[in-house]
């Protein structure tokens, strides 16, 4: 019985910094998730050749369900790998973590790779994604272990998913698997792009409404075309039992049916905030499931989120970061 069945994109991230002017340059809007091409991928890298980058496997489901096994939870993740360097990469970071993770499940081919994100990170933290998808765009029934997501206490879907339609029915469709078997349902909302592009994805997979929901202040007030953040709240919580929208470093505040908290923000000099919202929701999501309030829920998560942003990297360098956030002095 897993405590946290993950349901996602598996990509492979590749780290590097740079200027505004090459995001002028490439027509690439600051701070958001670009969806690309195999083609224009490689173009990018070609034009980055010179620069250091930094390798890690990533996907926004696969570093909440990481950190939450590594604050304590047993986890499982489904999606969909090629048989490639980034495929086995990806496959072995995960296994040797202890998430039991779906194989690689085909030969890859020129078109048939395993989906990879340059995270292009500007002087002022903010990241920039180009995102090749690749054969992860293709998550099906196939590949999801039914049993394990019946036995599971809490499945968590990528809001990225939506992105593709094959995915996003995948998604809905374990998402009333879970529902039928009692096990709570969380997603995020994961980036604005998603929103203003394919919220119709996001509805679907939402269905009638989830127990956790995961966001920051702007997929709040984008989610609900306000700019006024209580609307915003507002709306979301009827969708969700459990709302949780981070406030970057104002903290993040938690909504449930019995009232709200206020996590307060912490001090950190951010180099790059790539992952702080999966590192949140992976903090929250293992400490509710160990029987924290949402208040202190909130605090935990924002707490790890604080420190993800003072490196380079969607996730901490060992298991044992990770653990060392769960000491009270840490």
């Amino acid at each position: 019985m897993l405590d946290l069945f993950g349901l996602g994109n598996a990509i492979v991230d590749t780290d590097v910094e740079i200027d505004d002017d090459f995001l002028s340059d490439e027509g690439l809007t600051k701070g958001q998730m670009t969806l690309v091409d195999s083609s224009r991928m490689a173009n990018l890298v070609s034009k980055l050749a010179n620069r250091p980058m930094h390798k890690c496997s990533g996907g926004s489901a696969a570093n909440t369900v990481f950190a939450a096994q590594a604050f304590g939870l047993s986890t499982g993740y489904s999606c969909r790998l090629a048989d490639d360097e980034n495929g086995k990469h990806f496959f072995a970071e995960m296994q040797n973590a202890g998430v039991i993770t779906s194989p690689m499940s085909e030969t890859a081919a020129e078109n048939r790779r395993s989906g990879q994100c340059l995270v292009l990170v500007s002087p002022d933290a903010q990241r920039t994604m180009c995102t090749d998808l690749g054969v992860s765009s293709e998550l099906g029934r196939d590949l999801v272990d039914i049993d394990a997501l019946r036995s599971a206490r809490s499945l968590y879907i990528e809001g990225y998913l939506s992105s593709a339609e094959q995915s996003s029915q995948t998604a809905a469709y374990c998402h009333q698997i879970a529902e039928a078997a009692g096990t709570r349902v969380a997603l995020t909302l994961s980036d604005v792009s998603m929103i203003a592009f394919c919220k119709e994805g996001l509805i679907t997979m939402l269905g009638n409404g989830v127990h956790t929901l995961f966001c920051n202040a702007e997929e709040a007030l984008a989610w609900s075309k306000t700019d006024r953040l209580d609307v915003a709240i507002a709306e979301l919580s009827d969708i969700a039992q459990e709302l949780y929208v981070t406030l970057g470093a104002s903290g993040a505040q938690a909504i449930t049916r019995e009232g709200s908290w206020q996590a307060p923000g912490e001090v950190a000099t951010p180099l790059d905030t790539n992952g702080a919202g999966d590192i949140f929701a992976g903090a929250c999501l293992a400490a509710r499931l160990q029987d924290a309030t949402p208040g202190d829920a909130a605090t935990f998560a924002n707490r790890a989120a604080a420190k993800i942003i003072t490196q380079f990297g969607a996730r901490l360098p060992n298991i044992d970061d990770y653990k060392t956030l769960m000491r009270p002095n840490r």
